[in-house]
């Protein structure tokens, strides 16, 4: 699984088609792609530290809070183009990204369990809509994090 992290004052995702809409406050915005391979327990630890990322300012000004410290929320949005590969031509190979069974499933299993087990407020995106994000990234502070490199 690949995780872009934003620390972030506000944001929200939209489906224009169905009117959907999701806000949050202080918080993460967190752009999530499943490559094939994932599994549950990428997407359990990866719920965990990002719920647990030391990333928001303390008294003193340093990064020495969580997202659950500061009583943040998160806003979940499925990408699967954080999957994409980019070496060979222009056009972007897609060919590591899960199917969207197994993404969905995932995604759905990550958004659980930072919710549930974490303790995290969390909005989410549309699976597999054509969504519009807006977000005003705090810091600006932007995390990357793949669980490619856990064992297997």
């Amino acid at each position: 699984m690949i995780a872009v992290v934003q620390r972030v004052s506000r944001a929200s995702v939209s489906v224009e088609e169905t009117g959907y809409r999701a806000d949050i406050g202080r918080g993460l915005v967190v752009l999530l792609g499943v490559e094939k391979g994932d599994e549950q327990t990428h997407a359990d630890w990866l719920a965990g530290k990002i719920a647990r990322l030391r990333i928001f300012p303390d008294d003193a000004g340093l990064m020495n809070r969580s997202v659950r410290d500061v009583g943040g929320q998160a806003l979940v949005v499925s990408q699967f183009t954080l999957a994409g590969d980019c070496r060979k031509g222009n056009r972007p190979s897609f060919d590591r990204a899960a199917g969207p069974e197994l993404a969905e499933s995932l995604y759905e299993f990550f958004v659980t369990r930072l919710r549930d087990a974490q303790g995290v407020e969390t909005a989410t995106g549309v699976f597999r809509a054509m969504m519009a994000v807006e977000l005003v990234n705090d810091g600006p502070v932007t995390l990357m994090m793949n669980t490619a490199d856990l064992p297997r």
